[in-house]
C-alpha cells in the first residue's frame, strides 16, 4: 500500500463500506534511518490518498482501525476515552492520529462517513507482535519474575474487535464518531499469564520480584520500553461504544484465551 496506489479498480466492486486495516506496524526492530517517515509513509499518506479515492467513487462510509496509541501509551488512575486529547508518543501512533485527522477532513469536504476505532493490544490465533512472543514464552512454561506486577491493562480479543466492526457497518449512530473497544475485562499481566498458562495447561510459575526491580534491570539493559509494556497501566473507557452502538463484547476474556491457546496448541503438532 503506497501514497501513489491507483484503488480504482478495487472500489468498483465495493458496495458501500470501506474497512481499513492496512498499516505498517509490528516493526520489532526498525532499521529505518526515520521510522516516522516511513510509518507516514504507509499510515498516513497511503490511508488518505484510499479514502480520497474512495470519498471520489461514492463510497458512503470509511472504517478506519486505529490505535489506542492515539491517547496515549499508559494510564494512571483513570482510563482514556475518546474525550480525551490525543497525545501519541511513538511513530506508529503519530502517523496513525496524522491518519485520523486527514480523515475527517476528508469527511467534512465530502460528505463520506467516517468511523474511527482505536483498538488495544489485539489478541488470538496468530497473533503477531507483543502477544505473539507473550504466548511463545507463555508456552514454555519457564518461571517468569512477574509474579508481583499489579498493573492494569485492556485488550481486545480479534473475536469481539470483528463484532464491533460488523456493527459499525450499518449503525446510523457510528457515523462519524470514534470508539474505544476492549474485552470489558482488565487484566495485570501477571493475572493475564495465569490465565494465559492455565489455558495452555501449563503452571503459572511467577516469581513476585517487586516491579521496580523489573524496570531497573531493564533500563540498565535497555531494554525500558519492554519493562512499561509488562508492567505500566493502559486501560480504556468503552462506556461510549456500549452506550452509543447498545454493544457488548460477545467473547469472554477466559473464552478467548482458550481458543487461542488451543490454536496455539494446534499449530504445534
Amino acid at each position: 500500500m503506497l501514497p501513489d496506489t491507483d484503488w480504482t479498480y478495487a472500489l468498483t466492486k465495493v458496495d458501500n463500506t470501506v474497512i481499513h486495516l492496512a498499516a505498517r506496524a509490528h516493526i520489532m526492530s526498525d532499521t529505518a534511518a526515520n521510522p516516522l517517515t516511513e510509518f507516514r509513509l504507509v499510515n498516513t499518506a497511503a490511508t488518505l490518498n484510499f479514502a480520497h479515492q474512495a470519498a471520489a467513487a461514492g463510497i458512503r462510509r470509511f472504517i478506519f482501525i486505529s490505535s489506542i496509541g492515539v491517547n496515549g501509551n499508559q494510564t494512571s488512575n483513570i482510563p482514556f476515552s475518546t474525550e480525551d486529547t490525543p497525545n501519541p508518543v511513538e511513530p506508529y501512533a503519530i502517523s496513525k492520529h496524522e491518519a485520523e485527522i486527514g480523515l475527517r477532513q476528508i469527511a467534512q469536504e465530502t460528505g463520506m462517513e467516517i468511523v474511527i476505532i482505536r483498538p488495544p493490544l489485539v489478541y488470538g490465533a496468530n497473533a503477531p507482535g507483543n502477544f505473539g512472543r507473550l504466548l511463545s514464552i507463555a508456552a514454555k512454561g519457564i518461571p517468569l519474575p512477574l509474579g508481583a506486577v499489579h498493573n492494569q491493562r485492556s485488550l481486545v480479543a480479534l473475536d469481539n474487535l470483528i463484532d464491533l466492526i460488523t456493527v459499525c457497518i450499518n449503525h446510523t449512530a457510528a457515523a462519524n464518531q470514534t470508539f474505544l473497544v476492549s474485552d470489558g475485562e482488565d487484566l495485570s499481566t501477571a493475572d493475564l499469564l495465569k490465565r494465559l498458562r492455565a489455558a495452555l495447561g501449563r503452571p503459572a510459575r511467577l516469581l513476585p520480584v517487586p516491579a521496580s526491580w523489573l524496570h531497573k534491570v531493564a533500563s540498565l539493559l535497555g531494554k525500558g520500553d519492554i519493562a512499561q509494556r509488562l508492567c505500566g497501566s493502559l486501560q480504556v473507557d468503552i462506556s461510549k461504544t456500549r452506550n452509543l452502538l447498545d454493544w457488548t463484547p460477545p467473547v469472554s476474556v477466559d473464552q478467548a484465551l482458550r481458543q487461542t491457546a488451543q490454536a496455539y496448541l494446534q499449530n504445534q503438532r
